[in-house]
């Protein structure tokens, strides 16, 4: 474990460095990110304006929602970039490399790659929680470590989500128009208040696009402590994290090699 853990932080050490070497590049993209997700909560600014609460969702509510929700992908991203490009590397045998070294093997495909502007979606995120605060008048200890907590939860199932469906191309074969569909389903539902769906269609959130588990569900944690809650969040992470891992092993299995092994320095 302590040697998985060391083996972490090298790699998003070198990401890191290999990110600043072109550090005005770095921080356009950083900060791209963070004017796209303002351009896009003006919507809300603009809605709440007009209408002071949604069942039972204020303005305040929906700056905790984008603070988790945007440090979550931001996070998830940036630490394992290539959860957006592991159906790509199944397809084209680039799994070579990975599979020729004795580190294991999901955990070194997804954090050798860091993609620069989920950074501003990180960025973003803290930015909307401190307004969050701000406009609640509420700050403590305890609101501080369940946000911690929350985002946490959050990047895992974003990542185990990702890992899931772009597992399926070791079936499928180009997954591409799949991946991309899922990951705009999940972004787009994520942002959303729960209260506004009912019936099926929250059950699809659920289980199917696990939006509530990135979203409104550990939003409304943030907010105020409840067990259930808690409960349900860390047994929506554990399942998607067994699911992804377990699929992508057993897809493993069939892997059919590119012969690619190559060194990298």
């Amino acid at each position: 474990m302590r040697n998985n853990l060391s083996f972490l932080l090298a790699l998003w050490k070198t990401n890191l460095l290999s990110a600043m070497e072109y550090r005005a590049a770095f921080l356009l993209q950083v900060g791209g990110m963070m004017l796209n997700n303002a351009f896009y909560f003006v919507f809300w600014i603009l809605f709440f304006d007009r209408f002071e609460k949604v069942n039972g969702w204020a303005l305040e509510d929906m700056f905790f929602l984008f603070g988790v929700v945007a440090v979550a992908f931001g996070a998830g991203t940036y630490l394992f970039g290539n959860a957006l490009h592991l159906a790509g590397i199944i397809v084209n045998g680039e799994l070579d490399y990975y599979l020729s070294l004795p580190k294991p093997v999901l955990l070194h495909v997804l954090a050798s790659r860091s993609v620069a502007s989920s950074a501003g979606d990180f960025f973003y995120g803290l930015f909307s929680f401190v307004v969050a605060v701000v406009l609640t008048g509420e700050l403590s200890v305890g609101l501080l470590t369940r946000y911690l907590l929350a985002c946490v939860v959050a990047s895992v199932v974003v990542v185990a989500f990702l890992v899931f469906v772009q597992s399926l191309a070791f079936w499928i074969g180009n997954a591409s128009l799949l991946t991309s569909n899922a990951m705009n389903a999940i972004i787009t539902f994520s942002l959303y208040p729960i209260t506004l769906f009912d019936g099926t269609a929250k059950l699809l959130l659920f289980t199917l696009i696990p939006a509530a588990f990135v979203g409104a569900l550990p939003a409304q944690f943030v907010r105020t402590f409840d067990w259930s809650s808690l409960g349900l969040l860390l047994l929506g992470a554990t399942l998607f994290f067994g699911l992804a891992v377990g699929l992508f092993y057993r897809g493993l299995r069939r892997y059919e090699s590119g012969n690619a092994i190559q060194v990298r320095m």
